[in-house]
């Protein structure tokens, strides 16, 4: 595999993503857009995704998946990176625990799983270490954060110190905030009866955990819902609805993806072409 101890043209830079959820595929999305084509994505053997049709974990159970023109592809091992993106596609490995980093050797990683803790990343994993978001201190376990908190600091590079703590709280869209996130009622197993895009009134039963109903708080279009009979916990983020209703869109990257992303790509830029 290309290493790092020779640092190629800004394309040809090895640039690892830890996780494959809306915010790692926005990011990917946009570095793909600017010419990076040595991608690789780690995520681990059951992903849960609540915005699926614009996280490329999916590729896990379905092989491939295609996010505004830009596909990726589930590669079975390290042997089947170089001919997946010999053909233009991003490679996804399962590798939960991040064991095929040392064999890539990569320029750049970033952590983008969005857990608001760290999971093991630190600054000995390539010579330009990200995270995104709470959990991460730039200067002692990685190289730099980026902002991921709605607001006026969003997408903002620190180079010291931590991002803002966890709120807690949903992004607030035409002023509706904790209403709009579809929670599990009790342990069990989600099985859903509407579907992402379907449009939806308050108090309508959109599926069940279990025997519980989880019910819509609101009208609107889900804009997100986690895979059918995924096991869940409760309290478990399953789904979203947009109070925009039938001016939602679902299945394109999210105004606050391609922020980070970009200051994703500022950093890389920042490290390498000088």
């Amino acid at each position: 595999m290309t290493g790092r101890d020779h640092v190629p043209s800004l394309k040809n830079l090895v640039i690892v993503i830890k996780g494959g959820g809306e915010m790692a595929t926005g990011l990917a999305c946009r570095l793909f857009n600017a010419n990076f084509r040595h991608l690789v994505m780690l995520e681990t053997d059951m992903p849960m995704a609540v915005r699926r049709c614009v996280s490329f974990c999916e590729v896990v159970y379905d092989g491939a998946i295609t996010v505004e023109g830009i596909t990726a592809r589930k590669a079975g091992d390290l042997s089947e990176i170089s001919r997946i993106w010999d053909v233009g596609e991003i490679p996804l490995l399962v590798d939960p625990g991040w064991a095929v980093i040392p064999d890539l050797a990569p320029h750049v990683v970033v952590d983008a799983i969005i857990a608001k803790k760290n999971l093991g990343t630190d600054m000995g994993e390539a010579p330009l270490v990200i995270g995104l978001g709470p959990g991460f201190c730039a200067g002692e376990d990685v190289h730099c954060v980026i902002e991921t908190n709605r607001g006026h600091d969003l997408g903002r590079i620190i180079g010291k110190g931590p991002a803002q703590a966890d709120t807690g709280v949903p992004g607030t869209i035409c002023g509706v905030s904790g209403e709009r996130v579809l929670r599990a009622p009790c342990d069990g197993l989600f099985d859903a009866v509407c579907a992402i895009g379907d449009l939806v009134t308050k108090g309508q039963v959109l599926g069940h955990v279990g025997k519980m109903p989880v019910t819509a708080k609101i009208d609107g279009m889900i804009r997100g819902l986690i895979r059918n009979r995924t096991r869940v916990p409760a309290g478990c983020k399953i789904g979203d609805i947009d109070p925009r209703g039938d001016a939602a869109v679902y299945d394109t990257i999210s105004e606050k993806a391609r922020a980070v992303g970009g200051a994703v790509l500022e950093a890389i830029l920042n490290q390498y072409n000088r």
